[in-house]
Parts: structure tokens; C-alpha cells; sequence
């Protein structure tokens, strides 16, 4: 037989065995002792081998494998099969899948489109090493199907058993198998109880629109309201992508108790967002929240609220939809968006919130070599309310900076800015219908970097020194002060011009900074670095309040620092000492470790009075970890309180168990926070993952 080609088909089977003979009267070859057949890539092993010639039939006798050019391997006592050594039936049938996955069958046919009929069958994703062992969780059905083509595997009559104990019996049951690409189906439904909804059932349904696109249709049953509709979207388009979540309903209003009140009325929320290329630079995008009632999230247990779905980011429990276009090259940026806004708090009117159409920003720069850097930038943010002030600027400036090293290794970067806004105001809230003001800077800033390599470790030091005098009386007390509320001077602006770094509010007049910056860096990778840092005004500016950390003629102490050890800990602090008698006056702190058994992350802020905004201190802590018992069990730790109020906003322990297929977790949840008709509540979450087959348990 002539050599196969690229285009040609190898039909050979080629036999190997320790002895090989024919019986004539059979018209049959008997190959016995360490046989493999090999065919297309496809190979089968087994104590003794029987080919009929007549019938074209093959059976393997005794420790039967046979391996598929993928890498699948399938196992069986004794297995009949055709020429191709694969469609046939098989005694003791088992077949290793994709992921470590196993199925075992009493019996087993497979016929030449893929299609598998398996006879009491087990199907597990663990990793079976040891014989006697018995796997986390198995399915057992009576029947099973092991379509190759449409990649499903359907059980009947199936039992999920738990370390051997049956948990779940299911008339039916199907799932993709472990290389199956997106399939259309049921998901794992979520059903549990909670002090709102009482008992619920949530059955998702997911739905493979194309190769591009997908829905999640989930539906959601309860005890004590009516039900939900769940739906998620996805699509990706050639230029982009489009992401929705929504939910409705028709119900009224309910307590955390779940005791209704009000009108029964249409309900529900939206949450969407999609970014598209215009060209390689641009884009255009937008983002869409808003929901029926300021709780409605809380109620049902929406999570995503506070999610960055566009180009801007909202603050808790404020809901902001936005369209916008952005545009970056390698010496320009532009964006420009239509915002709204919908508050979710007690204390929001609708009427007060502005809508602003548009916001606009655009910055070109230029490289002038050894005349430095220069860049123009231009703005616009156009503010309108129902009740309150509206605010219309415009805005346009430059700036220029240049980088010097002076004899002796300091560094010298002298730097101007100037920027002229225009405020079209309300007359009858300001007091003016127009405010116009040029504001700038001009000075310098003087380092004196020093490095002190080592054999362990490197040292760096730098003292730095900014001085800059800008344009007097600034802040005209008509303009509103939209962009700056919260804004607080720290140690990241502690050597730029003007402290604040939005536009309505601007430092002018004279400033001083001085600071320090060291660093250590072990060979070893470990990071140990500070900055601390003050700043010194030549006026008072009554405009700047006590929390901005520019009231005064000096800023508190400023400083912050973190130390690197890679996964083992991770630390980073930043704090704000009275300028006065050094009392703390801000401290944030932020840890996060994997070591050995343990696992966390924990934050802790405080804030005192004196620089509060409400005049009240503010103090909290969370905390969230994992405690590693045994190999395989594990403690769940965490919580998130508010010290100053003496509540738990939320806290968790439960027990963990994990193997290579599967977590199980339980877990109680309380928390003590109370928004208007929705006071505390607790929670126990059972939740556990299969390998291959996803969550099931409770999401509450």
C-alpha cells in the first residue's frame, strides 16, 4: 500500500502484540499478550484482541483502553467495536473527560454520530486516585446520554450524592460535559429564605442567542411577595459590546419584615452599559442606572449598584447615567458626556440633583525639547436643577513646565499656569448672573534626589521644596462650588501649585510646600517606603473649609507609607497630624496578607472632629478572611462596622470545606443598618460549587 499524503486517508491499522495467529474457520486474527491496535490516531489496548474479517468487528478482552487522538481515554472489562475502533458497546465502561472528569457505566454503546448510551452511570469532576476512595459529590442516574455532537450529557433518574450520601434526586438532569463550548439550558437555581422574601426559588434560564450574544432569563418565586423577573444581556459587536441587567415586578412597597404597604405598582431597575470604537482613537459609550424606588436594590438584593459602568464614577447609593465620547492620541485627550443623576438616599431630592449637558474637557500637549513641556486645555460643565442654583463654565488655559539637573544631582523644574473662567449663574441664587476670573501660578520646585546602593539593600532620599505665588482673591463667593465639596489636600498633591485640583475652587496668593520622600528596596523584592509632607499659605481664604486641609496659613502634616512583602503582607497607610499639637486627625489603614494558612484583607479609617464636616468623628473597620483549619476545612471571618455608631453594617462567619472539585460553605450574615423601612436582618447562606456543573445554594 502506497505511503499516505496530506491528501489521501491512511486506512492501515497497525497491530502489535507479543503473539499473533489466525483461525481460518472463523476467517478471524486473534492477537494476544500487551496487544495495541493503532488506526487514524486512534489507539486501543487490551489483554487479548478478536478481528473478524467477515463482519468487520472488533473485540477486546480484558483491561480495554482506548485512546482517542484528543487525549480522551476510555476504559472498559470488554468492549466490541468497529474498524475505526470506536462505534461498538463496552462491559465496565468508564472514560476519562476533559478537566480530571469521570463517567462509569455498567454498559456503554457508542454509535458512529457520537451519540453515548450509558447504563447505571456515575459522573464525577474529581480526581479519583485512590481506589477505595470515595469522591466529594458524584451523580448517579439509571440512564445517561453523552451526545459528542450537541456536548451534553443527560441523566434520568439522577441522585447528586455528597461524600457518598444522596442529597438531590432529579427526574431529570443535564449538562454540558467538560470541553463543551456556551450551551443554552437551566442553570443552578438559588432558593433559600430571607426576612424579607420569606421562602424564594430563583430557576435561571441561559439562553446562547448566537456566537455573540446571550440572555439570562431568571425568574424568582417567594412567600411573602410576588414574583420577579431577572433578565441579563449580552452581545459583542464588531466595534464594541452592550451589557444589560434589569428586573421588574408588580408589588408594593415592603419592611424588612416583609410586610406590605402602599400601592401595588410596576417595579424594577436597570443597569446597562456599552462602549464603541469610532476609530482607533475614539470611542463613544454609555451607561444607564435608575431604578423604580430608592430601596428597590435592597429589597430584592440587586447587587451592582456602586459598579463604574462609564467614563465617570458615582458615589454610594447615587445612581448615574451617562453618554459620553473619549478620544486619546499620543499628544491629546478629549472627552465629552451628558450626565444624570438619581440619589437612592434618604436625604435626596430628585429636584436638587443637577443634570449636566454637557461636560466637556479637551488637552493638547507639545514637547519643546530642551524648552521643556507646555500643554492648552479647555473645559465646560453646564449644571442645571429644577430647585437650586444652576451653574454654567467655560474654561481655557495653558500651562508650561521644565525639567532641569543642576550641578550636584538636585533637580530644578520651574512651572507657570494660567486659566481663565467664565460662570453664567443664577442671579436670583447667587446673587450675579455672570462671574469672570483669570487664576494662575508661577514657581518652582527643588529636589535634591540621593541614592545609597547596597549589597541588601538600596536606600533613596529625596527632600523637596515647591514655591509658588499665584493670583489674589480667587474664589468669588457666587460661584458655586460643585467639583470640590470633598475635596481634601494630602500628600499626592503636596507640591502642585494649586491644592485643589478641580476648577471651582483654586488656591492662589502665596504657598510653600516642603516634604520628604524615602524609600528601601532589599534585593529580596521587600518595599519600605514614606512621604511626609506640610504646606504653608501667605493668607487665610475663608472659602476653604477645615476638612479641604487648606483653611489657615498651613496645611496639617500630611504623610503616607507602605511596606511590601510581597503575598505575605502588604501594607499601606495614609495619616493627617494637627498642625497645632501633632493630634491625629485622619488615619487610614490598609493590610492585606496570604500566609501560610491565613488569607485576609482589613481596612481601618478614623476621622476626628476637629476636621469632620458634620463636626462629629467617624471611625470604622472591615475585615474579611479565611482561616485555613485543615487541608481541606476552613473558617470564614468578616466584618464591616461602624465604631462611631456602634453598628455592624455587616457581619460573617461560617465553615468552609474545599477539594479539587468542590467548596461547600456555610455561612450567618447579620447586619444591623437601618434605611428607612428596612431595619436589620440575618441571614444562613448554604452554598456550594461543583466542578463542571457551577453553584448551587443560596445568594442571599
Amino acid at each position: 500500500m502506497a505511503a499516505p499524503t496530506a491528501e489521501t486517508t491512511d486506512e492501515r491499522v497497525i497491530l502489535e502484540a507479543d503473539t499473533v495467529y489466525e483461525i481460518a474457520a472463523d476467517n478471524s486474527i486473534v492477537a494476544e499478550g500487551n496487544v495495541e491496535a493503532l488506526y487514524q490516531g486512534r489507539t486501543l489496548r487490551a489483554d487479548k484482541l478478536i478481528y473478524n474479517r467477515t463482519t468487520e468487528k472488533v473485540r477486546a478482552i480484558g483491561n480495554v483502553i482506548i485512546i482517542e487522538a484528543d487525549g480522551a481515554q476510555q476504559f472498559s472489562d470488554e468492549a466490541e467495536v468497529g474498524s475505526n475502533l470506536s462505534d461498538g458497546y463496552a462491559i465496565g465502561f468508564s472514560a476519562r473527560l476533559a478537566q480530571g472528569a469521570t463517567v462509569t457505566a455498567n454498559s456503554a454503546i457508542r454509535r458512529s454520530d457520537g451519540y453515548n448510551a450509558l447504563d447505571q452511570v456515575v459522573y464525577t469532576a474529581c480526581e479519583i486516585c485512590e481506589k477505595d476512595k470515595t469522591p466529594t459529590w458524584t451523580i448517579r442516574a439509571r440512564r445517561a446520554v453523552l451526545d459528542e455532537e450537541s456536548q451534553m450529557i443527560s441523566y434520568r433518574d439522577a441522585v447528586v450524592e455528597i461524600a457518598g450520601i444522596p442529597v438531590f434526586y432529579l427526574p431529570y438532569l443535564a449538562h454540558p460535559d467538560p470541553n463543551s463550548d456556551r450551551r443554552s439550558g437551566l442553570l443552578i437555581p438559588d432558593a433559600g429564605r430571607s426576612s424579607m422574601l420569606g421562602l424564594y426559588y430563583k430557576q435561571p434560564y441561559y439562553r446562547a442567542i448566537s456566537d455573540y450574544s446571550d440572555v439570562t432569563i431568571s425568574p424568582m418565586f417567594s412567600t411573602n411577595v410576588n414574583p420577579v423577573i431577572n433578565l441579563d444581556y449580552r452581545k459583542r459587536f464588531y466595534s464594541g459590546q452592550v451589557q444589560v441587567n434589569t428586573s421588574f415586578t408588580q408589588e408594593q412597597d415592603f419592611d424588612s419584615s416583609g410586610t406590605k404597604f402602599g400601592e401595588e405598582e410596576l417595579r424594577g431597575h436597570i443597569y446597562a452599559n456599552g462602549a464603541f470604537a469610532i476609530t482607533p482613537e475614539w470611542k463613544w459609550g454609555f451607561a444607564v442606572e435608575r431604578q423604580s424606588d430608592d430601596l428597590y436594590d435592597r429589597r430584592y438584593n440587586i447587587a451592582g449598584e456602586n459598579a463604574k459602568r462609564g467614563l465617570y464614577s458615582n458615589q454610594p447609593r447615587r445612581l448615574l447615567s451617562q453618554l459620553f465620547a473619549v478620544g486619546q492620541g499620543e499628544d491629546y485627550y478629549a472627552d465629552a458626556a451628558l450626565l444624570s443623576f438619581q440619589g437612592l438616599r434618604g436625604v435626596d431630592d430628585a429636584n436638587q440633583l443637577p443634570v449636566v449637558s454637557p461636560l466637556l474637557y479637551a488637552e493638547q500637549n507639545w514637547d519643546l525639547g530642551g524648552f521643556g513641556f507646555a500643554s492648552a486645555k479647555v473645559s465646560s460643565a453646564i449644571l442645571t436643577r429644577d430647585v437650586g442654583a444652576d451653574s454654567h463654565r467655560v474654561s481655557a488655559g495653558g500651562e508650561w513646565r521644565n525639567f532641569n539637573l543642576l550641578p550636584g544631582g538636585a533637580t530644578f523644574e520651574p512651572f507657570v499656569e494660567l486659566r481663565g473662567d467664565f460662570y453664567a449663574l443664577d442671579e436670583s441664587v447667587s446673587g450675579k448672573d455672570q462671574v469672570s476670573r483669570a487664576v494662575g501660578n508661577a514657581g518652582a520646585k527643588l529636589a535634591y534626589p540621593m541614592v545609597r546602593p547596597g549589597k541588601s539593600v538600596d536606600l533613596m532620599l529625596e527632600p523637596a521644596v515647591m514655591a509658588a505665588w499665584g493670583f489674589s482673591n480667587a474664589n468669588d463667593p457666587a460661584i458655586p462650588v460643585e467639583d470640590s465639596q470633598l475635596y481634601e489636600f494630602d500628600e499626592s498633591s503636596l507640591f502642585e501649585p494649586n491644592g485643589f485640583g478641580n476648577y471651582d475652587l483654586y488656591e492662589g496668593d502665596g504657598k510653600l510646600s516642603a516634604g520628604l520622600t524615602a524609600r528601601a528596596l532589599w534585593k529580596n523584592g521587600t518595599e519600605l517606603s514614606t512621604t511626609v509632607g506640610r504646606r504653608w499659605r501667605s493668607r487665610d481664604d475663608d472659602t476653604f473649609d477645615v476638612a479641604s486641609n487648606l483653611n489657615g496659613k498651613s496645611s496639617d502634616w500630611v504623610a503616607s507609607a507602605s511596606l511590601d512583602l510581597g503575598r505575605n503582607l502588604n501594607l499601606s497607610s495614609r495619616l493627617r497630624l494637627d498642625d497645632k499639637d501633632f493630634a491625629l486627625n485622619r488615619l487610614d489603614l490598609r493590610a492585606s496578607t496570604s500566609f501560610d494558612r491565613f488569607r485576609g484583607v482589613a481596612q481601618y479609617y478614623k476621622i476626628d472632629s476637629r476636621i469632620s464636616p458634620l463636626g462629629t468623628p467617624d471611625e470604622g473597620i472591615y475585615i474579611q478572611g479565611e482561616i485555613q483549619v485543615t487541608d481541606s476545612y476552613s473558617i470564614i471571618l468578616g466584618q464591616l462596622r461602624d465604631i462611631a455608631q456602634d453598628v455592624d453594617a455587616r457581619r460573617d462567619i461560617g465553615l468552609a470545606y474545599s477539594d479539587d472539585c468542590s467548596r461547600f460553605e456555610l455561612l450567618y450574615s447579620r447586619s444591623e443598618l437601618t434605611d428607612r423601612t428596612l431595619g436589620p436582618t440575618e441571614n444562613f447562606q448554604f452554598r456550594f460549587t461543583l466542578k463542571s456543573l457551577g453553584n448551587f445554594g443560596s445568594g442571599q
